[in-house]
């Protein structure tokens, strides 16, 4: 009974995460950001890039983003499999909804103007606020993303097909040079260092709420499993999360029963995945998670 119910809670968990941390990536660049046309890397600012060079009544920036979004999920779709695309699909479909409902907060005249920050009176500490805040929320938005297993797609998109064709290059190197692409280009189109320097900022502030969220700031993870299912669970990390396995006999120190201890090491984004395998596979396993500070060999450094 319980291992059903874990069965039956977990998918509804990971998904109300990704649907959550979507709406509030959402919120925080469609209130902080695409206002000020502050350069952040990904989607808006390629939005706010197409925006300025195609001067065209009807295409509002919401209509380009909803553009972009769908057209690098068919991307991913095309190139990288349906697995990866199902873990953009929720992202995919609330992400340009959200953005196009956050939007009309910034008109004066719903709520008082309440969430209209390019009218206030101080503009210049609201445009500060906005690189701050805007920061924080994108970063929060995206880190409860990854903790429900999901991806919040976009110009990470771009860089996974360009990894795929040239297998040497690390994809987070690639990732900050689409995004720091975008950023670039947006001093000459916006044509304002202040901008372009608090976009930096705000992309910084995001990294970071990134990386402390999503279990305190490591990039890399040690799973300990002590199973009484090692081949199960074994078989299920190596074929989902697409990393090998180590196995070793254990002991239990009360007990005196033998056990497996299966380990693993995996990115953050996997870590919904990895236990997503293990409650499936054996709900009684005891897991232990480490904080990796530095993890060398095949698949991380070569």
């Amino acid at each position: 009974m319980r291992f059903a119910l874990r069965r039956f809670y977990t998918p509804i968990k990971n998904f109300l995460l990704v649907i959550v941390g979507t709406l509030i990536l959402a919120f925080g660049t469609a209130i902080f950001i695409l206002p000020f046309d502050l350069m952040v890397g990904g989607i808006s600012s390629y939005a706010i890039l197409a925006k300025k060079l195609i001067s065209v009544e009807w295409l509002t920036i919401d209509l380009v983003i909803t553009i972009l979004t769908w057209g690098l999920f068919f991307l991913g779709l095309l190139v990288l499999g349906k697995d990866f695309a199902l873990k953009t699909l929720i992202s995919t479909v609330v992400y340009p909804i959200g953005i196009s409902l956050f939007l009309r907060l910034n008109d004066p005249a719903v709520l008082g103007g309440f969430f209209c920050m390019t009218n206030h009176p101080n503009s210049d500490l609201s445009l500060i606020m906005a690189a701050v805040v805007g920061g924080i929320l994108i970063g929060l938005g995206c880190a409860i993303a990854f903790l429900g297993g999901g991806s919040t797609g976009g110009t990470d998109v771009v860089a996974f097909v360009i990894c795929k064709y040239f297998k040497r290059l690390r994809s987070s190197v690639v990732i900050f040079c689409v995004d720091g692409f975008a950023i670039l280009l947006g001093v000459f189109a916006v044509r304002d260092l202040t901008l372009s320097l608090l976009g930096v900022f705000s992309v910084l502030i995001s990294a970071l709420m990134i990386d402390k969220v999503f279990l305190g700031g490591n990039q890399a993870y040690v799973a300990q499993i002590v199973t009484d299912h090692p081949e199960e669970v074994s078989r299920e990390l190596i074929e989902k999360i697409a990393r090998t396995t180590t196995r070793w006999e254990s002991v239990g120190g009360y007990t005196g029963k033998k056990h497996t201890m299966v380990m693993i090491s995996f990115t953050m984004r996997q870590y919904a995945d990895v236990m997503s395998v293990v409650r499936r596979e054996d709900p009684d396993a005891f897991v232990t998670i480490h904080r990796a500070h530095e993890i060398n060999g095949e698949g991380w450094t070569r």
